[in-house]
């Protein structure tokens, strides 16, 4: 039966993940900072409460020196290492059926073989205030630009609607990532233009 607390069903699931996973690798010292939609999310949502879209799951960059220790460390949180499909993630082991998992990305590896560019290195994170590590804007906007999914377009245009691309951030992309940046808001343009 549909309900209309689904919503706050799955931002509780993924907010209570995101706190276990932050304290099993802060608990054990590892450095993470957390990616993709999540990140903008945080970054959007900061700046304007209703423009944020969540996303089904959780994408964290680390060291995959560290993946080992990340593995031992989560356990007691209630979550399994897993690699399956070419993709590194731990599953909710307290709710297997759950389809809201975490996935690694590497810090200076690039996540498909295609991409422009690799996982930026660590930089100076944005933290929550429930101390969650975030990745910066400036590293959130190289990523979203270097895979360019739709749903990557969607986050730079929610990252822009509300400021947070900033002429400081598009002038330090280098020149690839900049074209790119300017044909997401040419597209938006045309497509607001259309409606």
């Amino acid at each position: 039966m549909i309900t209309a607390t689904a919503y706050d069903k799955h931002v509780e699931q993924l907010f209570e993940v995101m706190k276990r996973v932050h304290a099993a690798l802060t608990n054990a010292g590892i450095d993470y900072r957390i990616v993709g939609g999540m990140g903008v999310f945080f970054q959007v949502s900061e700046r304007d409460p209703i423009a944020g879209r969540l996303t089904k799951d959780v994408d964290i960059a680390v060291r995959r020196d560290d993946l080992e220790r990340i593995a031992a460390a989560v356990e007691e949180h209630g979550f399994k290492y897993r690699h399956a499909a070419g993709v590194d993630m731990l599953v909710d082991a307290t709710q297997p059926k759950l389809r809201s998992a975490v996935h690694f990305v590497f810090i200076r590896e690039k996540v498909r073989p295609e991409y422009l560019e690799p996982v930026p290195d660590f930089s100076t994170p944005t933290v929550t205030q429930e101390g969650l590590l975030l990745a910066s804007v400036p590293d959130l906007v190289r990523m979203k630009l270097t895979s360019l999914r739709l749903k990557d377009k969607v986050h730079i245009i929610d990252m822009d609607g509300v400021g947070l691309i900033t002429p400081e951030i598009e002038n330090a992309l280098p020149e690839p990532l900049r074209q790119r940046l300017q044909q997401v808001r040419a597209e938006d343009r045309q497509s607001a233009g259309a409606e």
